[in-house]
């Protein structure tokens, strides 16, 4: 049966803002307090979007979350009318109150860990959403996520939607941001890539001292676990503490992988040697490795760039392609590596340039701002079609997007009562748009 890698891409939200909320991504603080532009966000995730489908590749679309959270901030104390709500956590905790208008579940990359049913032991598709325990705004998205998610995948013979692991920091989980999948088709048995940045239950490994470590080996052996993945066809690797010191707070912020690829900085990995053999024998001997050197691409650079938060996907040709954030091409070092690349003995023949600024600024490429689902033939079909991108859909999202959404945001402008009707009306729109059910608090 055919098989596809479905690119699941989180539409932003409208309140999409430059907080400086995560603390060891460098974009992410250095662009803190600048104004936003969550129309443009929104449009550039489209036609980020629209450009894969327009490719000849699946392309689906995952809702944002209620922002801002009145549930969260009442939870935290704050009392009265919704507006009343708002004014007290905007003059006695503006950071509260940022944090709970994050649009970070633009990221889908960290929305779920997902093993395909041709790895699992019951057969099903398993998503299990990201806690996301190290960020509070972040840690707030798994409950509607989880709703999301099950509203797209509804066949319970087919999928399985888990519930978050425990919060806490003995089981951070950053989701695929920190998950490969290594084979030679989508429909077969892969090798499935965990990388981690600590172990929490053992504080005499080595971990980073500068930045936190929002991956644990324990959280990646967990879920794991609950996708029912044999021993045989899973490898555990550390990253580097010292690259997640430098601004690498994701695996995918230093290496990317696709089919039977690996696109990788040389400094990625502790025991570098070792993890890649064991993957080599794991895969079967023909994982092609394509190791960036130092010398070509700095540290600095990757993370400055985004180079390894590139999307690498298979054309329908069975060639790959890179999508690129447009800061590759304006980064001299790096786009020359990008060139040298499509002349070398590898799957990778192409390079696509996308225009994802809004969200770069933020801290997030291409692939942070996608989930990669694959699916045979017959799971596709059993999935919400609502979801599905079509030049129907694009258009229809751009009406959306259009209407509701504003092109100036100020960190000020959260505390204001009309963005949180907007945002409520948005997203009650957008569920009927998507044929989803009632997956907001407001909606209940």
């Amino acid at each position: 049966m055919k098989a596809y890698e479905v690119n699941f891409d989180g539409l932003v939200g409208p309140t999409h803002n430059y907080a400086g909320l995560s603390f060891g991504n460098v974009a992410s603080l250095s662009n803190a307090a600048d104004f936003s532009n969550p129309k443009e966000a929104a449009k550039q995730g489209l036609a980020k979007m629209k450009a894969l489908h327009d490719l000849g590749l699946k392309q689906a679309v995952l809702a944002p979350q209620e922002r801002p959270d009145m549930a969260a901030l009442r939870h935290l104390g704050f009392s009265g009318s919704d507006a009343q709500v708002l004014e007290k956590a905007a003059k006695t905790a503006p950071h509260i109150l940022a944090a709970c208008c994050s649009a970070s579940s633009m990221w889908t990359a960290n929305a779920a860990t997902v093993s395909p049913s041709a790895d699992t032991e019951d057969g099903r598709v398993h998503l299990t959403p990201a806690n996301l325990a190290n960020k509070f705004h972040r840690s707030l998205e798994h409950p509607t996520t989880e709703r999301i998610l099950k509203a797209i995948f509804r066949d319970e013979s087919r999928f399985a939607v888990h519930s978050a692991l425990p919060q806490g920091d003995h089981f951070g989980d950053e989701g695929a941001a920190n998950h490969t999948r290594f084979c030679g088709d989508y429909g077969q048995p892969g090798v499935e890539f965990f990388v981690y940045g600590k172990q929490a239950f053992d504080a005499s490994k080595p971990a980073p001292v500068r930045f936190p470590a929002r991956q644990t080996l324990e959280a990646s052996q967990a879920v794991a676990r609950l996708h029912g993945l044999p021993e045989s066809r899973v490898v555990f690797a550390q990253q580097n503490p010292n690259v997640i010191d430098q601004g690498v707070f994701h695996n995918d912020v230093i290496a990317v992988g696709n089919g039977n690829v690996h696109l990788f900085h040389e400094v990625a990995f502790l025991n570098k040697s070792e993890v890649l053999a064991e993957l080599d024998h794991k895969f079967g001997g023909s994982l092609v490795n394509v190791e960036v050197k130092n010398s070509e691409v700095s540290v600095e650079d990757a993370v400055k760039s985004y180079l390894f938060n590139s999307q690498l996907v298979t054309l329908p040709s069975g060639r790959m392609a890179i999508i690129a954030p447009g800061e590759c091409q304006e980064n001299s070092r790096v786009w020359s590596f990008l060139q040298d690349l499509l002349t070398r003995d590898t799957p990778v023949k192409a390079v696509h340039i996308q225009d994802v600024k809004q969200s770069m600024r933020n801290g997030g490429g291409p692939a942070c701002l996608r989930l990669r689902v694959a699916l045979k033939e017959a799971e596709l079909a059993a999935i919400n079609p609502a979801v599905v991108m079509s030049d129907a859909l694009f258009a229809t999202l751009n009406t959306w997007v259009d209407k509701h959404y504003r092109d100036r945001l100020s960190l000020a402008d959260l505390a204001d009562p009309a963005l949180l009707e907007e945002c409520r009306q948005a997203l009650d729109e957008l569920t009927r748009i998507l044929a989803m059910s009632s997956v907001y608090q407001f909606q209940r």
